[in-house]
């Protein structure tokens, strides 16, 4: 992500290379660059003269490179935009080697490379790296997401409290578009200054403020086995926004989590070292105070066969309704 935010940032003073190449399975990063660079590069009286695109599948590479060497008309560059460049065959990406080495000053060229790993290996990839700026990006981990929310909200002039942020992460998962658009529309109905919370979320999203991942791993930490069962029998009723995979991955990385506190010898900095919020340690304290190390490992045990039954690899016949009763009792058995 610094990366990301560095090349955001020399894109906001102006700063502008002859060459982009944005790569990676995180597509929201490639696309806020692109919207970036089109927004202080293309304007209105400029974009049919100045602003060419073309698509992965049909491109040739003679075409792009006569593109790139002409002359901007009315902007002060010309701008050629690549798009689907992940089904470009290698053989005709290295075509566009030629043009690398001996890139127009007055052109910006800006290649996206979406939902594929792009090889470093390449010459492409090297002739790239050598004249302008290359992105590579891939998907938050888990413990990045509500941190993203978070910063994400701060950018768009919003204040989130930490539940609100991992209601919200823990619902929509690592799909960074959608996050941020959730957020754009929870700008439009909170007042200026206000707090978005647990209930803006539920009145605007469409999560429980009470029966949600977050607080099903909680009841289960601090053992309030009825709180458990009443918001897993909400997930049943609820079974579109609340699929067992996502819920066992959460309630996953929960114990995993309580199993790093539990071994810890030293208090500090505790938030940053098992990759939480400061704002819910007291709650992971608590409920690794109330377990011992062996049932933290036999709930992780647990919660992996249950993963293997709702993917039918261990067991037969079992749904999501038998699994999740079953594993509840489990854990509450330790």
């Amino acid at each position: 992500m610094k990366e990301f935010y560095t090349l955001l940032s020399k894109i906001e003073k102006n700063q502008f290379s002859p060459f982009y190449l944005l790569a990676g399975t995180e597509g929201y990063f490639i696309d806020v660059i692109t919207d970036a660079l089109i927004s202080k590069l293309v304007k209105e009286d400029s974009k049919d003269f100045d602003c060419t695109y073309f698509y992965g599948k049909e491109i040739v590479p003679s075409d792009i490179i006569e593109t790139a060497k002409r002359y901007p008309i009315i902007a002060k560059y010309n701008v050629v935009i690549i798009k689907e460049a992940q089904f470009i065959s290698k053989e005709l990406l290295d075509e566009l080697i030629s043009y690398l080495e001996n890139p127009m000053p007055h052109s910006i060229v800006i290649l996206n490379y979406k939902n594929k790993v792009f090889n470093k290996t390449r010459k492409f990839y090297k002739a790239a790296l050598k004249i302008g700026e290359v992105l590579l990006v891939k998907p938050l981990y888990d413990n990045q997401l509500v941190p993203w929310v978070m910063n994400q909200a701060d950018q768009l002039n919003l204040s989130i409290d930490p539940k609100a942020a991992v209601m919200l992460s823990q619902f929509i998962g690592a799909d960074l578009s959608t996050l941020n658009n959730e957020l754009i529309k929870l700008k439009l109905v909170v007042n200026d200054g206000e707090v978005i919370t647990d209930e803006h979320i539920e009145s605007h999203v469409g999560i429980s403020k009470e029966f949600n991942n977050f607080e099903f791993q909680k009841a289960i930490g601090i053992g309030k086995f009825s709180k458990a069962f009443q918001i897993i029998q909400y997930f049943y009723r609820n079974p579109k926004n609340n699929p067992l995979t996502l819920t066992l991955s959460t309630l996953y990385s929960y114990f995993q989590k309580l199993l790093i506190l539990k071994g810890l010898k030293n208090e500090s900095n505790v938030a940053s070292v098992i990759a939480v919020n400061p704002y819910f340690i007291n709650d992971y304290k608590a409920a690794a105070n109330r377990l011992t190390m062996r049932q933290i490992t036999m709930g992780l045990k647990h919660i992996f066969e249950a993963d293997l039954k709702s993917k039918g690899i261990e067991g037969v016949n079992n749904d999501s309704k038998s699994i999740l009763e079953e594993l509840l009792i489990k854990l509450f058995t330790l």
